[in-house]
């Protein structure tokens, strides 16, 4: 059965990843899309480097091409943000990335674009799932790949010059020029570096990259640019080369990861704060910010001491598109190293934005940890603990039930202002702290998540949730 989660449809390759349910579900979207009227029109296609990518997307098109579609495919392993731009570029009433993002490589999957290059809402995945659900197999129509590229029906393209120049005209190419900076750049083995490499290339950065080739195993490694597969990026940057920057992408280049000039992590909630106050603070944008539940607080505090405001939603970056939208907001991201800046797609480009941190670090002439220091001295500093626990679905189901249909919840030992179940369970304390409780909705974890005024406060939090559901 075809479930959409929160970053798209992704399952194990050779167990629901497969032919016959990638098919369904494309029959399923060509259903939906006739019956909105966008019988004929022109559907964006594209995928990244995982295994079984570059087939997948031509069953895709031979069923599209099948109920008389016109799929644009990108003939080339691409960044999910280029398909998106892309979508926009050519008025596509929709488009696919055939991509399962930071997943781990025995993982694939197809994420779903929607006009303007958006991450299409949970009110069109389910009426995709729907419409797949009453296709016969039997009866879903399709063409050669081969056949309908000869006769014109599919077209194949490279577009990344118009998307690279697109972000080229969105950054100060003249003013990293001047700064001369040193980059380390980290792919992970995934589809950022050709696009990536030739922007900060022509702003005259000096770059050495690592894990730039193809590999559908990521390393051996999740292709997630997190602490925890940083290493070796943090000893390029410190040890080798004293680099002003490290950049790291994930699997299809929608989420960013960054080293300091230090050598030290810095969590994307920084890195989301710290291009707010940029683009503000600096370069004299002025509006809202958008951040999901189990994003730090401190982009609420430097919102409101800069006139504006921020607006919490759930995960997924989709609910953070619909309120960027919504409320005209000029960035928006999450946690995990997702984030969108308007004026640019609708969705998270880990690219666009590598290049914006590359702006500010040019323009400011400081480094990351001094900027990060002068927000906390006007804002504070807030102190964030993470945690995972795989989750078999037996277990899934208790704990959702003990959390979501009998409303338990632990006794903190600390005023408790409310709880908010809308995406997981929330507890927002009277300090302005909370801690949140959720399940994955694109893997088999329960996240945690807490921010107090120190870290032994947040860390209590969360092994607080840890003993109550005896974990």
């Amino acid at each position: 059965m075809i479930r959409f989660g929160t970053g798209g449809w992704r399952a194990i390759i050779a167990d629901e990843f497969t032919k016959s349910n990638i098919r369904l579900l494309t029959a399923g979207l060509c259903r939906m899309m006739e019956k909105e009227g966008h019988g004929g029109a022109e559907i964006c296609v594209g995928y990244d480097r995982r295994f079984l990518s570059k087939e997948s997307v031509q069953w895709v098109c031979e069923v599209l091409a099948g109920y008389g579609f016109r799929p644009y495919v990108i003939n080339r392993s691409s960044p999910t943000p280029l398909i998106m731009y892309m979508v926009k570029r050519r008025g596509c009433p929709y488009g696919m990335a055939v991509t399962a993002s930071h997943n781990p490589a025995i993982y694939n999957g197809i994420k779903l674009f929607t006009a303007g290059g958006k991450d299409a809402d949970a009110s069109v995945t389910a009426r995709v799932e729907e419409e797949a659900a009453g296709v016969d197999p039997a009866e879903i129509r399709s063409v050669d790949y081969a056949q309908a590229v000869a006769e014109g029906v599919i077209t194949e393209d490279n577009p990344a010059n118009e998307y690279i120049d697109s972000i080229l005209a969105s950054v100060d190419v003249e003013a990293i020029k001047k700064a001369r900076l040193r980059i380390a750049l980290d792919p992970m083995y995934g589809v950022s570096q050709t696009c990536l490499s030739m922007i900060l290339m022509t702003c005259r950065c000096d770059l050495e990259i690592i894990h730039d080739r193809h590999d559908t195993l990521f390393g051996g490694k999740l292709p997630a640019p997190n602490e925890d597969t940083m290493g070796p990026l943090a000893a390029v940057v410190l040890d080798r080369y004293r680099c002003d920057l490290g950049i790291a992408t994930d699997g299809d280049a929608d989420r960013l990861g960054v080293i300091d000039s230090r050598g030290q992590f810095v969590h994307p909630n920084k890195l989301l704060v710290l291009l707010y106050y940029y683009l503000v603070k600096y370069r004299g944008w002025q509006g809202p910010c958008v951040r999901n539940n189990s994003t730090t607080h401190l982009l609420d505090r430097v919102a409101e001491g800069l006139g504006q405001k921020c607006y919490e939603v759930p995960v997924g970056f989709k609910h953070v598109s619909a309120k960027m939208a919504e409320t005209n907001a000029i960035i928006g991201g999450e946690s995990s190293g997702g984030l969108a800046v308007k004026g640019h797609i609708a969705g998270k480009d880990g690219i666009y934005a590598a290049a914006l941190l590359v702006e500010m670090l040019a323009v400011t002439g400081k480094k990351l940890a001094v900027l990060y220091d002068e927000i906390c001295s006007q804002y504070g500093e807030p102190f964030y603990a993470e945690a995972n626990f795989t989750m078999a679905r037996q277990r899934k189901e208790q704990l959702q039930k003990r959390i979501f249909q009998d409303m338990e919840c632990p006794d903190f030992g600390r005023r408790v202002d409310h709880v908010s179940r809308e995406d997981g369970c929330k507890v927002y304390f009277q300090d302005g702290s909370w801690v949140i409780c959720r399940f994955s909705g694109t893997e088999p974890l329960l996240r945690m998540a807490a921010e107090g005024g120190s870290m032994e406060e947040a860390e209590n939090d969360i092994q607080a949730w840890k003993a109550f559901l005896g974990l």
